[in-house]
């Protein structure tokens, strides 16, 4: 019996399959994917981490349980809001396992909040982060024109907006010129359209050649939904509303419909319309204006005139004006006599002067210079003559000493001496050499003659032939 049991059970687990663990794992693999390959999960968002490879990885939890979850990049960059730690969602996706680990996981192909929309988080996310950055401060928006000179308007290039607000601007005031940019307002790369046009009506604005200035600018769209007005939504067109150098105005949906477009830019109208009657003022109300400015002018002028005449009229009367009246006449009166009498002073000074000059003029109109000129003549001529003589006898008197002098320095001069036979000896350091004992056998020495010189060296003892000559 003991045998037969022995031999059972042998037969069994010789017919079971033993498993690697890879290969249990693919199995496992295999048979949850296959199974969970297009499921719903809700859960809260824990543990929320972005990979550097643009993954993202997070756990879906509840209150009893949690499930590991991936939302690869291919898939999350068309989400339009960002998850958040404790946000609960509904994804979409299929079950794997992560063989490295021996883990399950959620891979993620579709995320949506649970509880609001999509677009409506996203909206509340970027509103957030926007106004945490101060581009929704009222600081930093600007007052628009009274009188624009130009206006553009950044909108689709056909329907009743357009109409509407080209209607109403012509009926208010022909005068101011209009730009429209035209663009698409709702679908793919709208958002972009519309801030490249906002930057375009900038640098019209900055051209400086152009004859078509622009003061304000208009962002205006008709009603819709959250989807249709997504554009105005976008942080690009935030952006450039920001960095436009006009005012910006926003006109997107109807009273009751908000975008980021609206929070941003520097005045928000509840309708394309109402924008269009805020930015042109009425040529009517403004000549009605100007004519009640005026009327308010001249009665403030007359105010001020009338009140000035009183005022002075008050001065005249006053015994301080009188007394500087009395004064001002007294000191008028002082001046017309000492004008009086620097006039009589400067007539005698003026007669004086021409008696003077008068008596000048008739002596030297009694003088004859013609004679004292000619004697001058003759004097300088003989001088002149004396002066040339003595000159004259001086450089011959010179020459006769220069040429004795000359020829007392050709008696002393070497030259002479060498041309009768004689000649001067120069070391290699051009010094004379007077003496013998001053050369060695070997030195070289250089010899002037009367008309010209030669290289010598000398060759034996020139000592001894000095000694023989002394002896």
């Amino acid at each position: 019996m003991p045998d037969s049991t022995s031999r059972i059970i042998s037969s069994l687990f010789a017919e079971r399959r033993v498993y690697s663990v890879t290969e249990l794992t693919l199995r496992i693999r295999e048979m949850l994917e296959g199974e969970f390959f297009d499921i719903e999960v809700k859960g809260e968002i824990s543990n929320f981490k972005r990979h550097t490879s643009g993954h993202w990885y997070f756990t879906l939890k509840d209150s009893e349980a949690q499930l590991r979850a991936v939302f690869f990049r291919q898939w999350n960059r068309l989400l339009r809001f960002a998850p958040e730690q404790g946000l609960e969602v509904r994804v979409r996706g299929r079950l794997s396992v992560y063989a490295v680990r021996g883990e399950y996981e959620l891979i993620v192909e579709m995320m949506e909040p649970v509880g609001i929309g999509t677009l409506q988080l996203a909206f509340e996310q970027q509103q957030r982060r926007l106004a945490a950055e101060g581009l929704f401060d009222q600081e930093r928006k600007r007052p628009l024109p009274l009188l624009p000179r130009g206006i553009g308007i950044v909108t689709a290039p056909t329907g009743a907006v357009i109409r509407d607000m080209l209607q109403i601007l012509a009926r208010r005031n022909r005068s101011i010129p209009i730009l429209v940019a035209p663009v698409r307002v709702q679908g793919r790369g709208a958002a972009r359209e519309i801030a490249e046009a906002i930057e375009l009506l900038n640098r019209e604005a900055r051209n400086r050649s152009s004859s078509r200035p622009i003061d304000v600018i208009v962002l205006a769209r008709g009603g819709g939904s959250i989807e249709d007005l997504w554009a105005f939504n976008e942080e690009i067109v935030a952006r450039a509303i920001v960095a436009s150098q006009i005012p910006v105005v926003s006109a997107v949906g109807h009273e009751t419909d908000f975008t980021i477009a609206d929070f941003v830019a520097d005045l928000r109208a509840p309708t394309p319309s109402a924008a269009a009657e805020m930015i042109a003022p009425s040529a009517d109300d403004l000549r009605a204006r100007v004519e009640e400015l005026n009327l308010g002018l001249a009665r403030v002028m007359n105010f001020l005139l009338l009140q000035r005449r009183s005022r002075l009229r008050e001065i005249a009367s006053s015994p301080g004006f009188l007394r500087a009246a009395e004064r001002i006449r007294a000191l008028a009166g002082r001046w017309r006599e000492l004008e009086a009498r620097a006039g009589r002073a400067l007539e005698i000074r003026v007669n004086a002067a021409q008696r003077r000059l008068h008596s000048i003029e008739q002596r030297l109109s009694a003088h004859d210079f013609r004679g004292s000129v000619k004697l001058a003549a003759a004097q300088t001529g003989g001088l002149e003559a004396r002066l040339v003589q003595a000159i004259n006898r001086r450089i011959e008197r010179n020459r006769g000493v220069l040429e004795v002098r000359a020829g007392q320095l050709d008696m002393l001069s070497p030259l002479a001496v060498l041309g009768r036979g004689y000649l001067l000896a120069r070391n290699r350091n051009g010094r004379l050499v007077a003496r013998a004992a001053a050369l060695q056998s070997g030195d070289e020495v250089r010899l002037r003659f009367a008309d010209g010189e030669a290289q010598c060296r000398i060759e034996g003892d020139p000592t001894i032939y000095a000694e023989d000559q002394e002896s």
